[in-house]
């Protein structure tokens, strides 16, 4: 581990310095004057734009074209395609809610990673990682259930545990409900994909370079080529590095470059190639405790009683040093104006090195802060070992650190033919989806015990506690759950899945959707080495087979408006978490043995407004979850339970260009969640955790005087989440998040531009990521400025 300590990637601020990317220019002046002469172009445009795979350009870089297909779509996502062969229809016609943070969103706001991009997105929330060689990176929840396993680059799955830099992005979906027909295996509450940057057939060349609060500086790179008339090559590329505003001694390192080539752009057939670097050193951040203070009911984090935001109770031991590489290969084939043929391949490998800490301020620490000597208020920096341990008081061995080394293989082969049988007209996608990924890791432990840090002023700097191999030093090792104190994991999970969906057109009008998915699972857990004689090694196996069908009426009355009605089902067997669970299967009770089961009822409308300026969706829905699963706060073991969770309300959202020159985004989601039965009747009838009852977003953008030399465009917006528990008992929960954002920027002519973005402007204490018994502060007020061009 010492290999990769902090500071391995201090080259990234030089090439931070020297990358540049993509500068998106923002929109709409005079193209909202618009007769049907100018409605003719834009949807021959669109259909253009369509057919290019180059990623799509702001308006007011490329001509034109360009100009009049984003006045029209650029805020308004209906009519933008998932990038999935398994998805072929629009956002429109797919009938489930999708959100959409296209390209020109996340420019104008500066994103810079999948969690920014997410915060667009009602219903989404991050959490923290837990356990003994558990989780951290991204990990996230859609309606309140887990989604750290359904995070999809293009539709193929991304197992790795890292945080996801945006440079590559060209955009990020959220495809809410069940989709395990469409994705496979879990899916509860939605899955999460990126479109990529592909190469197009237009010679294009743009960077940017933003520096600003908390020693931020970021460069980033975009360059693509013509080759020929159906050959393109693209290279993105970034470099980071920051320390986080309002958090003591939290910073992080990385880059990234990702080199695509594209053959028979234009063409039958197209292949494009595709391959993803990233490195990253960073601390982790495990946020502040969560205590209930003395004569209350309810905890809340301890920062909500007077201690800093800026308190960070890790220790100079602590590390999070990522190498992820993907290599990915789609093919596409059209046979003839009926079938297309798609194959879609990727490798992937993930390296891991990993050390944390946990703050927990028992009864001690928190009878001392509030009724006796603050000073005297002491945070365990991890969870303990239990008795027996032989170390004495003060011995916090939980989250061991740990090395982790993953791969990956998936490859999904489909048909989409679109036919008639009689007067029926069909759509049919069908195909088969084969998945391996392999875990291993090896824990290490400290010899000396990691010391308790102050509440109110903690020190970081501990010294070296004696890092060894756990094999040396069997007796510091954790026994998680009940399976033994054990140096070394592996595991792996091997996925087979056949998928079938017809879409079944009797008018031009109404249609049916229905189709299945079946997989067959096979996953394996071992422990072994330490001491063998009083913890024998342990070998765990399971296969199960699952079968999920859905069902979906459709009624488009026009190209402008979609009506539907969707029952999916999703199923989450024993194992899936191989990369991303300490512990992913273990004998147990017949509930854990049992998958997790979700079914999704929703009915929805959605418009596309204006001649297209402005798309708008409501959608109503239930989503019930049988045999939940649920992950330890202190040890990070995922177990079943026999509980039945419900989540139902309903999601709005709107995007478009409201009036000339003005671009608006706006989502709302009210929830409301219950627990329906439960083994622990304290949580009968209560709220799911992280499930806010409303969330609401808004981002708006003014382009003044577009044409002009004194051009400006000013754009704000607001992001809002009322208070969400951290347990289905309702004992514990953190305010409502509420965060002002803004932005202002100068074009000085088609390739320049100069801006400067505001985040948290009313330096407000929210909180970013979530579990039972902590919440991490979010960054305090900041702002970065930002040069860029394209050419």
């Amino acid at each position: 581990m010492s290999e990769i300590k902090r500071g391995y990637l201090a080259p990234v601020s030089c090439i931070g310095a020297l990358l540049f990317s993509v500068q998106a220019v923002a929109a709409s002046n005079d193209a909202a004057k618009i007769d049907k002469k100018r409605d003719v172009k834009r949807a021959h445009a669109h259909k253009v734009a369509k057919k290019n795979v180059a990623a799509p350009q702001e308006e007011g870089i490329a001509g034109e074209e360009e100009r009049l297909t984003v006045t029209g779509h650029g805020f308004n996502t209906m009519h933008q395609s998932l990038g999935m062969s398994r998805l072929p229809q629009d956002v429109m016609h797919t009938p489930q809610n999708i959100n959409v943070v296209p390209q020109v969103l996340m420019r104008q706001q500066n994103v810079k990673s999948l969690t920014e991009a997410l915060r667009n997105v009602p219903g989404v929330t991050a959490s923290i990682g837990e356990g003994a060689g558990g989780m951290n990176g991204d990990q996230f929840l859609i309606r309140g259930f887990q989604a750290q396993n359904d995070i999809y680059e293009d539709g193929l799955r991304d197992f790795g545990v890292y945080s996801r830099d945006s440079f590559d992005y060209e955009s990020v979906s959220v495809i809410k409900g069940p989709s395990s027909e469409v994705f496979g295996n879990g899916t509860t509450g939605g899955a999460i994909n990126m479109t990529t940057k592909t190469p197009g057939l237009d010679n294009r060349y743009a960077a940017e370079f933003t520096g600003g609060s908390g020693s931020f500086y970021r460069g980033t790179l975009d360059f693509n080529q013509k080759l020929d008339d159906s050959t393109a090559i693209r290279i993105t590329g970034m470099g980071s590095e920051n320390n986080v505003v309002g958090r003591d001694f939290i910073y992080s390192h990385r880059w990234g470059v990702a080199p695509s080539i594209a053959f028979g752009l234009g063409k039958r057939a197209t292949l494009i190639l595709q391959y993803m670097h990233q490195q990253e050193n960073s601390i982790p951040d495990f946020g502040v405790p969560v205590v209930t203070k003395p004569g209350t009911s309810v905890a809340k984090p301890i920062t909500e009683y007077g201690i800093r935001r800026t308190n960070w109770y890790g220790t100079d031991n602590d590390q999070n040093a990522t190498n992820d590489n993907m290599e990915t290969a789609r093919f596409t084939y059209k046979l003839n104006r009926h079938i297309t043929f798609y194959d879609d391949l990727r490798g992937g490998q993930y390296y891991r090195t990993f050390a944390a800490s946990k703050a927990t301020c028992d009864t001690t620490c928190v009878n001392n802060y509030f009724n006796g000597d603050p000073a005297a208020a002491l945070v365990a920096r991890s969870g303990p070992t239990g008795a027996g341990a032989g170390l004495g008081a003060g011995t916090f061995y939980a989250p061991l650190p740990y090395e982790q080394r993953s791969w990956s293989v998936q490859n999904v082969a489909s048909m989409l033919a679109n036919f008639h049988t009689g007067f029926l007209r069909h759509q049919v996608v069908a195909g088969v989806d084969i998945e391996r990924v392999n875990d291993v890791r090896s824990q290490s432990t400290y010899t000396k015990a990691k010391p308790y840090a102050s509440l109110v002023n903690p020190n970081p700097y501990v010294g070296n506690l004696g890092l060894v191999p756990g094999e040396s030093n069997p007796g510091g090792l954790v026994n998680l759950n009940g399976l033994g104190a054990k140096p070394h994991s592996n595991g792996y999970g091997f996925d087979t899945g056949l998928f079938l969906y017809d879409q079944i057109w009797f008018t031009d009008w109404l249609s049916v959707k229905g189709g299945f998915r079946w997989d067959r699972w096979q996953t394996a857990y071992s422990l072994t080495g330490g001491d063998t004689a009083k913890y024998p090694d342990k070998h765990m196996r399971s296969v199960e087979g699952v079968f999920n069908p859905n069902a979906s009426l459709i009624i488009t009355p026009d190209a402008h408006q979609t009506y539907y009605f969707t029952w999916a089902n999703s199923t989450t067997p024993t194992g899936m978490y191989v990369t991303n669970g300490s512990v992913p299967i273990r004998p147990g009770t017949s509930s854990f043995a049992a998958p997790e089961k979700a079914q999704l009822y929703e009915v929805g409308a959605k418009y596309s407004l204006l001649h297209d300026r402005l798309g708008a969706s409501v959608s109503l829905f239930r989503l019930d979850k049988g045999n939940a699963y649920y992950t330890d706060p202190v040890t990070g073991n995922v177990s079943g339970s026999s509980d039945r969770l419900r989540n139902q309300g309903m999601e709005l959202s709107v995007g478009g260009i409201i009036l000339p020159g003005w671009n608006i985004s706006a989502t709302y989601a009210l929830y409301d969640s219950k627990v329906m039965s439960s083994a622990t009747a304290a949580s009968v009838g209560k709220n799911l955790q992280y499930v806010p009852h409303n969330q609401a977003t808004l981002w708006t953008a003014y382009n003044a005087f577009a044409n002009k030399p004194y051009n400006i465009m000013i754009g704000g917006g607001v992001t809002w989440r009322q208070h969400v528990w951290l347990n289905n008992t309702n004992t514990a929960k953190v305010p409502a998040n509420l965060d002002f954002s803004a932005m202002i920027s100068h074009r000085f002519d088609r390739h320049w531009k100069i801006s400067m973005n505001g985040y948290n402007l009313a330096n407000r204490l929210n909180y970013q990521s979530l579990f039972s018994n902590r919440a991490t502060p979010s960054a305090g007020r900041m702002f970065l400025g930002e040069v860029s061009f394209t050419y």
